[in-house]
Protein backbone atom coordinates (compact mmCIF):
# COMPACT_ATOMS: atom_id res chain seq x y z
CA UNK A 1 0.00 0.00 0.00
CA UNK A 2 2.74 2.57 0.62
CA UNK A 3 4.79 1.37 -2.20
CA UNK A 4 1.63 2.32 -4.25
CA UNK A 5 0.92 5.62 -2.54
CA UNK A 6 5.07 6.43 -3.40
CA UNK A 7 4.62 5.83 -6.73
CA UNK A 8 1.32 7.88 -7.47
CA UNK A 9 3.45 10.53 -5.67
CA UNK A 10 6.10 10.40 -8.11
CA UNK A 11 3.72 10.36 -11.11
CA UNK A 12 2.17 13.21 -9.60
CA UNK A 13 5.64 15.11 -9.41
CA UNK A 14 6.61 14.30 -12.73
CA UNK A 15 2.85 15.37 -14.06
CA UNK A 16 3.36 18.59 -12.28
CA UNK A 17 7.15 19.38 -12.80
CA UNK A 18 7.75 23.45 -13.55
CA UNK A 19 10.92 24.61 -14.26
CA UNK A 20 11.57 27.22 -11.61
CA UNK A 21 15.00 28.02 -12.86
CA UNK A 22 13.87 28.56 -16.07
CA UNK A 23 11.13 31.24 -14.79
CA UNK A 24 13.70 32.94 -12.48
CA UNK A 25 16.10 33.91 -15.11
CA UNK A 26 13.33 35.21 -17.54
CA UNK A 27 11.97 37.07 -14.56
CA UNK A 28 15.28 38.75 -13.47
CA UNK A 29 16.08 39.72 -17.25
CA UNK A 30 12.22 41.26 -17.34
CA UNK A 31 13.08 42.80 -14.34
CA UNK A 32 16.31 44.01 -15.01
CA UNK A 33 15.20 45.56 -18.60
CA UNK A 34 12.32 47.71 -17.27
CA UNK A 35 15.32 49.34 -14.65
CA UNK A 36 17.62 49.89 -17.62
CA UNK A 37 14.71 51.22 -19.81
CA UNK A 38 13.80 53.74 -17.28
CA UNK A 39 17.77 54.53 -16.92
CA UNK A 40 18.22 54.95 -20.43
CA UNK A 41 15.20 56.49 -21.74
CA UNK A 42 14.18 58.97 -18.46
CA UNK A 43 15.98 62.21 -20.40
CA UNK A 44 14.74 61.34 -24.12
CA UNK A 45 10.94 60.78 -22.86
CA UNK A 46 10.69 63.60 -20.12
CA UNK A 47 11.93 65.85 -23.50
CA UNK A 48 9.94 64.62 -25.59
CA UNK A 49 6.50 63.44 -23.82
CA UNK A 50 6.81 65.58 -20.13
CA UNK A 51 6.83 62.00 -18.70
CA UNK A 52 10.04 60.22 -17.61
CA UNK A 53 8.71 56.98 -17.18
CA UNK A 54 6.79 57.09 -20.73
CA UNK A 55 8.87 54.40 -22.07
CA UNK A 56 8.77 52.36 -18.87
CA UNK A 57 5.12 52.44 -18.46
CA UNK A 58 4.77 51.08 -22.49
CA UNK A 59 7.31 48.26 -21.41
CA UNK A 60 5.59 47.25 -18.03
CA UNK A 61 2.11 46.75 -19.64
CA UNK A 62 3.78 44.98 -22.55
CA UNK A 63 5.47 42.94 -19.86
CA UNK A 64 2.43 41.86 -18.13
CA UNK A 65 0.40 40.98 -20.78
CA UNK A 66 3.35 38.97 -22.28
CA UNK A 67 3.64 37.28 -18.99
CA UNK A 68 -0.02 36.51 -18.85
CA UNK A 69 0.18 34.98 -22.24
CA UNK A 70 3.31 32.87 -21.43
CA UNK A 71 0.73 31.17 -18.13
CA UNK A 72 -1.50 30.47 -20.85
CA UNK A 73 0.40 29.20 -23.41
CA UNK A 74 3.06 27.35 -20.42
CA UNK A 75 -0.23 25.33 -19.21
CA UNK A 76 -1.81 24.33 -22.76
CA UNK A 77 0.04 21.00 -24.00
CA UNK A 78 2.56 22.22 -26.68
CA UNK A 79 0.81 19.24 -29.08
CA UNK A 80 -2.32 21.77 -29.50
CA UNK A 81 -0.54 24.28 -31.23
CA UNK A 82 0.58 21.58 -34.03
CA UNK A 83 -2.34 22.30 -36.29
CA UNK A 84 -1.37 25.90 -36.18
CA UNK A 85 1.68 25.53 -38.08
CA UNK A 86 0.09 26.45 -41.55
CA UNK A 87 -2.00 28.91 -40.58
CA UNK A 88 0.66 30.54 -38.48
CA UNK A 89 2.84 30.41 -41.64
CA UNK A 90 -0.16 32.59 -43.71
CA UNK A 91 -1.09 35.01 -40.56
CA UNK A 92 2.75 36.10 -40.56
CA UNK A 93 2.68 36.33 -44.52
CA UNK A 94 -0.63 38.60 -44.36
CA UNK A 95 0.79 40.65 -41.21
CA UNK A 96 3.81 41.46 -43.30
CA UNK A 97 1.67 42.65 -46.21
CA UNK A 98 -0.29 44.96 -44.00
CA UNK A 99 2.84 46.75 -42.99
CA UNK A 100 1.81 48.55 -47.08
CA UNK A 101 -1.78 48.91 -46.12
CA UNK A 102 -3.42 52.03 -43.95
CA UNK A 103 -2.41 50.32 -40.41
CA UNK A 104 1.17 50.59 -41.54
CA UNK A 105 3.01 52.38 -38.54
CA UNK A 106 6.43 54.60 -39.77
CA UNK A 107 8.39 55.31 -36.74
CA UNK A 108 12.35 56.31 -37.65
CA UNK A 109 12.01 56.19 -41.14
CA UNK A 110 11.39 52.47 -41.16
CA UNK A 111 7.49 51.29 -42.03
CA UNK A 112 7.61 47.86 -39.76
CA UNK A 113 4.51 48.31 -37.01
CA UNK A 114 0.78 47.72 -37.71
CA UNK A 115 -1.72 49.79 -35.37
CA UNK A 116 -4.12 47.83 -33.59
CA UNK A 117 -6.90 50.48 -33.77
CA UNK A 118 -8.43 51.35 -30.31
CA UNK A 119 -5.47 50.54 -28.68
CA UNK A 120 -2.63 53.11 -29.16
CA UNK A 121 -0.44 50.20 -29.56
CA UNK A 122 1.38 49.02 -32.65
CA UNK A 123 2.47 44.73 -33.37
CA UNK A 124 5.84 44.11 -35.28
CA UNK A 125 5.28 41.60 -37.80
CA UNK A 126 8.77 40.24 -38.07
CA UNK A 127 8.00 39.27 -34.11
CA UNK A 128 4.72 37.35 -35.28
CA UNK A 129 6.70 35.40 -37.91
CA UNK A 130 9.45 33.83 -36.21
CA UNK A 131 7.20 32.41 -33.18
CA UNK A 132 5.20 31.19 -36.73
CA UNK A 133 8.49 30.32 -38.00
CA UNK A 134 10.00 28.04 -35.15
CA UNK A 135 5.93 26.36 -34.72
CA UNK A 136 5.92 25.53 -38.74
CA UNK A 137 9.54 24.32 -38.65
CA UNK A 138 9.10 22.09 -35.83
CA UNK A 139 6.16 20.34 -37.19
CA UNK A 140 8.36 20.53 -40.49
CA UNK A 141 11.18 18.49 -39.30
CA UNK A 142 8.26 16.09 -37.64
CA UNK A 143 6.61 15.31 -40.63
CA UNK A 144 9.99 14.79 -42.72
CA UNK A 145 11.82 12.44 -40.73
CA UNK A 146 14.53 10.83 -42.05
CA UNK A 147 14.43 12.52 -45.23
CA UNK A 148 15.90 15.49 -43.72
CA UNK A 149 19.10 13.94 -44.00
CA UNK A 150 18.79 13.71 -47.53
CA UNK A 151 20.61 16.91 -49.79
CA UNK A 152 16.75 17.33 -50.89
CA UNK A 153 15.21 17.58 -47.76
CA UNK A 154 18.01 20.11 -46.61
CA UNK A 155 17.95 22.70 -48.83
CA UNK A 156 14.30 22.33 -48.38
CA UNK A 157 14.16 22.65 -44.72
CA UNK A 158 16.43 25.37 -45.26
CA UNK A 159 14.33 27.25 -48.14
CA UNK A 160 11.18 26.94 -46.39
CA UNK A 161 11.60 30.07 -44.54
CA UNK A 162 13.04 31.81 -47.22
CA UNK A 163 9.54 33.53 -48.34
CA UNK A 164 9.00 34.62 -45.24
CA UNK A 165 12.58 36.02 -44.26
CA UNK A 166 12.30 37.62 -48.29
CA UNK A 167 9.19 39.41 -47.06
CA UNK A 168 10.55 40.47 -43.95
CA UNK A 169 13.39 42.39 -45.73
CA UNK A 170 11.65 43.53 -49.23
CA UNK A 171 8.58 45.11 -47.69
CA UNK A 172 10.00 45.81 -43.99
CA UNK A 173 13.21 46.48 -44.99
CA UNK A 174 14.01 44.55 -41.67
CA UNK A 175 17.57 42.75 -42.64
CA UNK A 176 18.46 41.51 -38.11
CA UNK A 177 14.65 39.90 -38.79
CA UNK A 178 15.46 38.25 -41.95
CA UNK A 179 18.48 36.70 -40.77
CA UNK A 180 16.89 35.81 -37.62
CA UNK A 181 14.25 33.77 -39.21
CA UNK A 182 16.78 32.29 -41.65
CA UNK A 183 19.21 31.30 -38.60
CA UNK A 184 16.51 29.16 -36.44
CA UNK A 185 15.84 27.65 -39.80
CA UNK A 186 19.29 26.34 -39.76
CA UNK A 187 20.10 25.82 -36.48
CA UNK A 188 16.92 23.37 -35.87
CA UNK A 189 18.13 21.31 -39.62
CA UNK A 190 21.08 21.12 -37.72
CA UNK A 191 20.08 19.39 -34.68
CA UNK A 192 17.62 17.49 -36.43
CA UNK A 193 20.14 15.93 -39.17
CA UNK A 194 23.47 14.60 -37.70
CA UNK A 195 25.89 15.09 -41.41
CA UNK A 196 27.65 18.64 -40.60
CA UNK A 197 29.48 18.67 -43.69
CA UNK A 198 26.74 20.42 -45.75
CA UNK A 199 26.58 23.06 -42.48
CA UNK A 200 30.58 23.27 -42.95
CA UNK A 201 29.92 24.38 -47.46
CA UNK A 202 26.90 26.70 -46.03
CA UNK A 203 29.02 28.47 -43.74
CA UNK A 204 31.79 29.05 -46.38
CA UNK A 205 29.41 29.85 -49.01
CA UNK A 206 27.83 32.55 -46.64
CA UNK A 207 31.40 33.87 -45.63
CA UNK A 208 32.02 34.02 -49.04
CA UNK A 209 29.56 35.80 -50.05
CA UNK A 210 29.73 38.03 -47.45
CA UNK A 211 33.42 38.77 -48.21
CA UNK A 212 32.53 39.41 -52.13
CA UNK A 213 30.04 41.92 -50.68
CA UNK A 214 32.73 43.69 -48.53
CA UNK A 215 35.07 43.64 -51.40
CA UNK A 216 32.96 45.29 -53.92
CA UNK A 217 31.68 47.79 -51.71
CA UNK A 218 35.25 49.19 -50.58
CA UNK A 219 36.78 48.82 -54.06
CA UNK A 220 34.69 48.97 -56.70
CA UNK A 221 31.35 51.65 -57.26
CA UNK A 222 29.38 48.71 -58.12
CA UNK A 223 26.99 48.23 -55.15
CA UNK A 224 26.13 51.78 -53.19
CA UNK A 225 23.29 52.43 -51.38
CA UNK A 226 22.41 53.11 -47.81
CA UNK A 227 23.64 49.49 -46.33
CA UNK A 228 26.74 49.64 -48.45
CA UNK A 229 27.29 53.26 -46.50
CA UNK A 230 26.89 51.26 -42.74
CA UNK A 231 29.38 48.43 -44.20
CA UNK A 232 31.97 51.40 -44.76
CA UNK A 233 31.04 53.07 -41.31
CA UNK A 234 31.92 49.79 -39.73
CA UNK A 235 34.95 49.25 -41.35
CA UNK A 236 35.91 52.47 -39.83
CA UNK A 237 33.75 54.62 -37.99
CA UNK A 238 35.28 57.60 -37.54
CA UNK A 239 35.09 58.11 -41.47
CA UNK A 240 31.73 59.23 -41.31
CA UNK A 241 31.52 60.03 -37.79
CA UNK A 242 28.35 62.58 -38.05
CA UNK A 243 26.39 60.01 -39.97
CA UNK A 244 26.46 56.16 -40.77
CA UNK A 245 29.25 56.09 -37.95
CA UNK A 246 27.88 58.31 -35.18
CA UNK A 247 25.57 55.56 -33.61
CA UNK A 248 28.71 53.16 -33.49
CA UNK A 249 30.75 55.69 -31.78
CA UNK A 250 28.91 57.08 -29.18
CA UNK A 251 28.27 53.59 -28.29
CA UNK A 252 31.48 52.89 -28.21
CA UNK A 253 32.33 55.45 -26.35
CA UNK A 254 29.54 54.49 -23.49
CA UNK A 255 31.43 51.11 -23.37
CA UNK A 256 35.16 52.93 -23.13
CA UNK A 257 33.89 55.22 -20.65
CA UNK A 258 32.25 52.63 -18.15
CA UNK A 259 35.36 51.13 -17.27
CA UNK A 260 35.42 47.52 -15.00
CA UNK A 261 32.64 48.74 -12.47
CA UNK A 262 30.85 51.76 -14.23
CA UNK A 263 29.73 54.92 -13.49
CA UNK A 264 26.66 54.06 -11.10
CA UNK A 265 22.81 53.22 -11.99
CA UNK A 266 21.31 56.15 -13.71
CA UNK A 267 24.65 58.25 -14.23
CA UNK A 268 25.21 57.41 -18.23
CA UNK A 269 26.49 60.87 -20.15
CA UNK A 270 25.84 59.48 -23.40
CA UNK A 271 21.87 58.95 -23.44
CA UNK A 272 21.82 62.71 -22.10
CA UNK A 273 20.56 62.67 -26.46
CA UNK A 274 24.47 61.79 -27.61
CA UNK A 275 23.60 58.13 -28.30
CA UNK A 276 20.10 57.48 -31.31
CA UNK A 277 18.41 54.74 -29.50
CA UNK A 278 19.75 54.54 -25.84
CA UNK A 279 16.71 52.41 -24.49
CA UNK A 280 16.28 50.32 -27.77
CA UNK A 281 18.85 48.43 -30.07
CA UNK A 282 21.78 50.34 -27.65
CA UNK A 283 21.10 49.72 -24.77
CA UNK A 284 23.94 47.31 -24.10
CA UNK A 285 25.87 50.16 -24.09
CA UNK A 286 24.15 51.81 -21.53
CA UNK A 287 24.30 48.60 -19.54
CA UNK A 288 28.62 48.79 -19.62
CA UNK A 289 28.54 52.30 -19.12
CA UNK A 290 26.53 52.34 -15.79
CA UNK A 291 27.58 48.91 -14.83
CA UNK A 292 30.62 48.32 -16.45
CA UNK A 293 32.43 45.34 -17.54
CA UNK A 294 31.04 43.80 -14.32
CA UNK A 295 27.29 44.40 -15.18
CA UNK A 296 28.00 43.28 -19.34
CA UNK A 297 29.29 40.04 -18.12
CA UNK A 298 26.95 39.65 -15.49
CA UNK A 299 24.02 40.02 -18.17
CA UNK A 300 25.93 37.70 -20.79
CA UNK A 301 26.19 34.70 -17.86
CA UNK A 302 22.58 35.21 -17.43
CA UNK A 303 21.55 34.99 -21.31
CA UNK A 304 24.36 31.90 -21.38
CA UNK A 305 22.65 30.34 -18.09
CA UNK A 306 19.38 30.54 -19.83
CA UNK A 307 20.23 29.53 -23.04
CA UNK A 308 21.82 26.23 -20.87
CA UNK A 309 18.58 25.20 -19.10
CA UNK A 310 16.63 25.43 -22.40
CA UNK A 311 19.13 22.88 -23.70
CA UNK A 312 18.33 20.64 -21.01
CA UNK A 313 14.71 20.55 -21.73
CA UNK A 314 15.44 20.24 -25.03
CA UNK A 315 17.47 16.96 -24.54
CA UNK A 316 14.63 15.69 -22.31
CA UNK A 317 11.71 16.24 -23.90
CA UNK A 318 9.44 13.57 -24.73
CA UNK A 319 9.67 13.60 -28.42
CA UNK A 320 10.96 15.21 -31.15
CA UNK A 321 8.26 18.10 -31.41
CA UNK A 322 8.89 19.04 -28.15
CA UNK A 323 12.54 19.28 -28.74
CA UNK A 324 12.39 20.88 -31.76
CA UNK A 325 10.50 23.84 -30.39
CA UNK A 326 12.78 24.64 -27.49
CA UNK A 327 15.75 24.39 -30.27
CA UNK A 328 13.85 27.18 -32.01
CA UNK A 329 13.44 29.22 -29.04
CA UNK A 330 16.63 28.77 -28.51
CA UNK A 331 18.30 29.69 -31.74
CA UNK A 332 15.81 32.74 -31.64
CA UNK A 333 16.98 34.20 -28.07
CA UNK A 334 21.15 32.77 -28.92
CA UNK A 335 21.26 34.67 -32.51
CA UNK A 336 19.47 37.70 -31.72
CA UNK A 337 21.55 38.38 -28.32
CA UNK A 338 24.60 37.75 -29.88
CA UNK A 339 23.85 39.95 -33.08
CA UNK A 340 22.47 42.75 -30.27
CA UNK A 341 26.16 43.04 -28.67
CA UNK A 342 28.35 42.32 -31.96
CA UNK A 343 26.27 45.49 -33.40
CA UNK A 344 26.77 47.47 -30.02
CA UNK A 345 30.57 46.54 -30.14
CA UNK A 346 30.99 47.19 -33.45
CA UNK A 347 31.98 43.57 -34.29
CA UNK A 348 29.47 43.41 -37.46
CA UNK A 349 27.63 46.28 -39.29
CA UNK A 350 25.03 47.88 -37.28
CA UNK A 351 21.23 47.03 -38.12
CA UNK A 352 18.25 47.23 -35.80
CA UNK A 353 17.97 44.84 -33.40
CA UNK A 354 17.38 44.46 -29.72
CA UNK A 355 18.47 42.93 -26.58
CA UNK A 356 16.04 39.75 -26.10
CA UNK A 357 13.93 40.76 -22.54
CA UNK A 358 15.65 43.94 -21.92
CA UNK A 359 15.41 46.47 -24.53
CA UNK A 360 12.49 48.49 -25.27
CA UNK A 361 9.93 46.72 -27.79
CA UNK A 362 6.38 45.74 -26.83
CA UNK A 363 5.74 43.22 -29.82
CA UNK A 364 9.10 41.97 -28.91
CA UNK A 365 8.70 41.01 -25.72
CA UNK A 366 5.33 39.72 -25.88
CA UNK A 367 6.18 36.69 -28.22
CA UNK A 368 9.61 35.73 -26.36
CA UNK A 369 7.37 35.45 -23.35
CA UNK A 370 5.14 33.35 -25.32
CA UNK A 371 8.17 31.31 -26.70
CA UNK A 372 9.04 30.57 -23.21
CA UNK A 373 5.61 29.70 -22.61
CA UNK A 374 6.33 26.75 -24.87
CA UNK A 375 9.44 25.92 -23.73
CA UNK A 376 7.88 25.78 -19.96
CA UNK A 377 5.07 23.62 -21.61
CA UNK A 378 7.61 21.24 -22.86
CA UNK A 379 9.10 21.26 -19.57
CA UNK A 380 6.33 19.93 -18.32
CA UNK A 381 5.63 17.02 -19.87
CA UNK A 382 9.46 15.62 -18.43
CA UNK A 383 9.53 13.48 -16.16
CA UNK A 384 11.11 14.17 -13.09
CA UNK A 385 13.43 11.40 -12.73
CA UNK A 386 14.63 12.50 -16.64
CA UNK A 387 16.02 15.78 -15.60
Amino acid sequence: MATTKRAKRRKEQSEYFFDYSLLFIVLFLLGFGLIMIYSASSYAAFEEFGDAAHYLKRQAIASVLGLIAMIVVANVPYHFWEKFALLGYLVSAVLIVLVLSPLGVESHKARRWIAIPGTGFNIQPAEVAKLCMILFLAVLVCKMGKSIRTMKGFIFMVLAPLPIAGMIYLITDNLSSAIIVMGISVLMVFVASPDYKKFIVLALFVVAVAALLIYLITSTDLIGGFRSGRILAWLDPESDAQDKGFQTLQALYAIGSGGIWGKGLGQSMQKLSFLPEAQNDMIFSIICEELGLFGAVAIIVMFVLLIWRMMIIANNAPDLFGAMLVVGVIGHIAIQAILNIAVVTNTIPNTGISLPFISYGGSSVIFLLIEIGLVLSVAKRIQLKEL
